[in-house]
């Protein structure tokens, strides 16, 4: 065959240019180069199956990944999302703001639209002098929490609240002091509440109230020295009114000069008397004066003053200025109150007629 012979032809071309000798091959018949070349061919196959016992498993090909998960691509979304909608909101916002600011409907017209409540005797001319200055001014463009402030500032005001009510109105509302004595700076005498606040009396209130008049109290003190001695006040009156008996009816003037020496001034058919009560068992030694004040009346013409202060001894007239000399009397044991006071000092107190004015 022309392919089988093809070969050695090559070959022995091959050995003549190299200088070899040259030796005809052996001519083999068809039978026995296709028996030779199947035996290659299984030999190889052989092979082929041996390497595929040892070889590794084929690595998977990797996928390549996008530059962004679904995970971040849904928050992305929501935060796009989200911005849409507050840019929505702030374009209306915008247009709510200009239209507000410059409209006409927003604007205080007169002091009718301002309405206050709560006051009795504040006058509305003075609270007005407050807001008055927003008169013909856009609602939206009122400093409430400086008004507040500002009408605080007022004696008879204890707290305000200003509050807008669309289109155009104001609403004032006032939490008036409670007044409960009156007090006495030189000739001139004011109101007072609990808290030491000096209030100017209202004109035609006078007659509505029926307190005592408040002595030894400086205008000039601040307001913790004032709310101090308030409450040495309140604690004697709540004392003398903690049985029901309104026995607080009966004071015209409370001296709280001295925080060791309450001083009271009350008034019966005859005169008024001075009655030195200390600091404690107010009820208890205001019980023994209106117990015994008859029968001191009798020993005494002129009782000016009662010393109830000591344990079981009562000094009459301590602060008399007349020729009638202050006298100890024995106060009854079963009423006599805890305070105890040395004997010296007793003698003192008595021999002194400024000691306590």
């Amino acid at each position: 065959m022309p392919d089988d012979e093809s070969t050695p032809i090559s070959r022995a071309d091959d050995e003549r240019e190299s200088g070899g000798s040259f030796r005809r091959p052996t001519k083999r018949s068809a039978a026995s180069v296709d028996d030779d070349l199947d035996n290659r061919f299984a030999g190889l196959d052989e092979e082929e199956g041996d390497e595929k016992q040892f070889r590794r498993a084929p690595r998977r090909p990797q996928v390549r990944r996008g530059a962004v998960t679904k995970k971040v691509a849904h928050r992305l979304k929501i935060a796009m999302i989200v911005l849409i909608v507050i840019g929505v909101f702030g374009t209306i916002g915008s247009y709510v703001y200009a239209y507000g600011k410059s409209s006409w409907r927003f604007r205080i017209d007169s002091s009718d639209n301002i309405q206050i409540t709560g006051n009795k005797h504040v006058p509305r001319s003075q609270v007005l002098s407050v807001m008055g200055g927003d008169i013909g001014r856009n609602i939206f463009f009122v400093p409430l929490e400086d008004r507040k402030k500002q009408l605080e500032q007022i004696t008879w005001v204890r707290s305000a609240s200003v509050m807008r009510f669309l289109p155009n109105h104001l609403r004032v509302d006032i939490q008036e002091r409670t007044p409960v004595a009156f007090v006495q700076f030189g000739q001139r005498v004011e109101l007072v509440d609990a808290g030491g606040v000096v209030m100017d009396i209202p004109q035609g209130t006078q007659a509505k109230w029926t307190f005592p008049i408040i002595v030894g109290m400086r205008e000039s003190e601040p307001l913790s020295t004032r709310a101090t001695k308030m409450g040495t006040y309140e604690k004697l009156i709540n004392e003398l009114d903690s049985t029901g008996e309104k026995n607080s009816l009966d004071l015209n003037e409370v001296d709280l000069a001295d925080a060791e020496d309450v001083k009271i001034t009350v008034a019966d058919n005859e005169r008024s008397i001075l009655i030195h009560l200390g600091d404690s068992n107010f009820l208890d030694r205001y019980k023994i004066f209106k117990t015994h004040v008859q029968e001191w009346r009798q020993q005494y013409a002129n009782l000016d003053s009662v010393d109830l202060r000591y344990d079981r001894q009562v000094i009459l007239n301590p602060d008399s200025k007349g020729n009638e000399v202050s006298k100890p009397v024995a106060k009854p044991v079963s009423t006599a109150p805890r305070v105890v006071q040395k004997p010296k000092a007793v003698q003192k107190k008595s021999a002194s007629t400024k000691k306590h004015r």
